[in-house]
């Protein structure tokens, strides 16, 4: 059986790295993803994947993404259920994602004061 997605977009908000009880690194994010076409209006259609980045992957996301970076993931798509407060089943859809890849172009010989490469500013 094959369980593989690739998925193009940009994050929704600041990517926030947090560590397992066993100090393995972690990372929830959401890919908003625009669909390859246009509704009746003429508009694009965005979905909001989850998506969990886990160990190096998830430390050089929070490094070095921002809210609107825009990025390449190649991952496999889990499912999974849980009861909530009321007792009611609430079924979830992720992405475990295996390999994150930073599309955003940079600067050349921009740095931070930490030393790491901006990104282009698109400006009109």
């Amino acid at each position: 059986m094959i369980n593989q997605v690739t998925l193009v977009g940009r994050l929704t908000k600041d990517p926030e790295l947090t560590y397992t009880a066993l100090g393995r690194p972690f990372l929830q994010m959401t890919l908003a993803v625009n669909r390859p076409y246009r509704n009746q209006q003429g508009m694009t259609e965005t979905d909001f994947i989850y998506c969990k980045v886990w160990n190096k992957s998830a430390e050089n996301t929070s490094k070095y993404c921002q809210k609107g970076s825009l990025i390449g993931v190649l991952g496999t798509i889990q499912t999974r259920s849980y009861e909530d407060q009321e007792g009611k089943r609430i079924y979830a859809t992720e992405v475990n994602v295996h390999t994150v890849r930073f599309l955003d172009k940079k600067r050349p010989n921009a740095e931070s004061e930490e030393g790491e490469l901006l990104p282009i500013l698109n400006l009109p």
